[in-house]
């Protein structure tokens, strides 16, 4: 199987330039405590201590870290928080460390993270996906191994276990730190669900029913954004696993895309695309999940990552907003946003106690009781104040037999996963037949196994 190519080349290049200019690799860790930011970091007290460490050199460091979304101009619940962190961080390392960070949108963070690596500018922390986007900054070196920061003073002891770090392990070696469990899932508007006397499906078969029901009531059934491509090849991920579409084999060749199974979820894709808002080839993610907190649709196929998004642009919508699983599957996909710190990070300590903030109990805390994802660290939270479809997503999760990652992050390259996106928008915009859409990734993975 070939190796990941999209940092490859532009990265090796950038790596080797790096590496003759003297900042190409990773200084040798500190053995100072510089780094040892305590887990309850802005509890009290802490405070104090960060600002009695000091600097001995009198010198702040300064470091940069880089996120998918505005944090000035944000309504994300999650989003707010991150940036709470990040001026907990300033405020208590004050004179010491200090972060600025670079932000984009989701769209374009990858290609603009890309290009600040081309350019031997990458941030001192960034936020990544697992998965082959992960894979691509360690195999050629961007992403360093955490381990030694995660050992000290008992961190790693803090999670929930060491089953969160799984997706981001390589050769025994941890290169990212998770910050967040979330979940794909359905959420549906309660109050139209009533007045349209639907139900919740749990059936293929009722998922076409509960539409037709909604539709027949005035109701837009579904929002969805085909113009962000992951948002439509995530729903036709949850179609290929109730197909029993096997990625394994797929990737080892045992099996092929042409065996039917693609050419059904594809299918059915198109049938529940009969449903979709008439905007959706072209609204991005943030447009079609407005749709659904403003009235406009009664389902938005999404994750529990979009619940701080929901609530934090429409507050009062919260009390109408149910969640079920995606309908006619045994398993739910899951993922969690990680950080990772740059192999070249002139402060490797200041950037290890930056990610260490994000899950220190204040950071976790907010996560469930403010931004409703599911804390992966030990942090006790008042589940009566977390949002409510916190609650269904627990119960989604509870009733799950098993978890799967997204299918553009779970193929053997982020070229490979950016392909079936590209296919699955092309099958829904009718560029592309089901049948040809199983020939043509077939045929793209015949070059990826070689």
């Amino acid at each position: 199987m070939k190796k990941r190519k999209i940092l490859a080349t532009i990265l090796s290049t950038a790596l080797l330039a790096a590496t003759f200019a003297g900042c190409g690799s990773a200084p040798a860790p500190s053995t100072g405590d510089s780094g040892n930011a305590d887990t309850s970091a802005a509890t009290e007290g802490a405070s104090t201590e960060k600002a009695d460490s000091g600097n001995s050199s009198g010198e702040v460091q300064e470091i940069t870290w880089m996120f998918w979304d505005d944090l000035n101009a944000t309504e994300d619940l999650i989003s707010l928080g991150y940036k709470d962190t990040i001026e907990r961080f300033n405020k208590d390392y004050e004179g010491k460390y200090h972060v600025t960070p670079i932000t984009t949108n989701l769209e374009e963070y990858y290609n603009k993270l890309n290009a600040l690596v081309a350019a031997n500018e990458t941030p001192d922390v960034f936020i990544v996906s697992p998965g082959p986007q992960l894979t691509d900054y360690v195999e050629p070196g961007v992403a360093a191994p955490l381990d030694e920061y995660l050992n000290k003073d008992g961190w790693k002891d803090t999670f929930t276990s060491d089953a969160v770090f799984s997706q981001q392990t390589y050769d025994g070696k941890i290169y990212a730190v998770p910050l967040n469990t979330a979940a794909a899932c359905c959420f549906y508007n309660t109050e139209m669900f009533e007045s349209a006397g639907a139900t919740v499906p749990k059936t293929w078969d009722e998922m076409m029913t509960t539409c037709d029901k909604l539709q027949a009531a005035g109701y837009t059934p579904v929002t969805i954004s085909a113009g962000t491509a992951w948002c439509l090849s995530m729903v036709a991920g949850y179609l290929c696993e109730a197909e029993g579409v096997e990625l394994p084999k797929l990737a080892d060749g045992s099996a092929s895309w042409e065996d039917g199974k693609l050419e059904s979820a594809c299918n059915k894709l198109l049938d529940l695309s009969k449903y979709f808002q008439r905007t959706a080839a072209g609204d991005t993610n943030d447009v079609a999940t407005a749709n659904f907190y403003n009235g406009e649709a009664a389902i938005l196929i999404q994750g529990s990552w979009a619940i701080g998004q929901i609530n934090g642009s429409n507050p009062d919508f919260e009390s109408k907003c149910g969640v079920f699983q995606f309908p006619g599957v045994e398993r739910v996909i899951a993922k969690s946003d990680s950080l990772c710190m740059s192999s070249s990070s002139k402060y490797p300590e200041a950037a290890a106690a930056l990610i260490k903030y994000f899950t220190d109990d204040t950071a976790q805390k907010y996560t469930a009781e403010k931004g409703g994802k599911i804390p992966v660290t030990k942090v006790q939270y008042d589940a009566s104040v977390a949002p409510k479809q916190l609650a269904y997503v627990m119960d989604v999760f509870g009733g799950a037999k098993g978890t799967f990652g997204f299918y553009n992050e779970s193929m053997p390259t982020t070229e490979t996963g950016a392909h079936f996106d590209d296919t699955m928008v092309a099958v829904f915009l009718g560029d592309m037949t089901p049948a040809d859409a199983a020939k043509d990734m077939e045929e793209y993975y015949k070059t990826v196994r070689k």
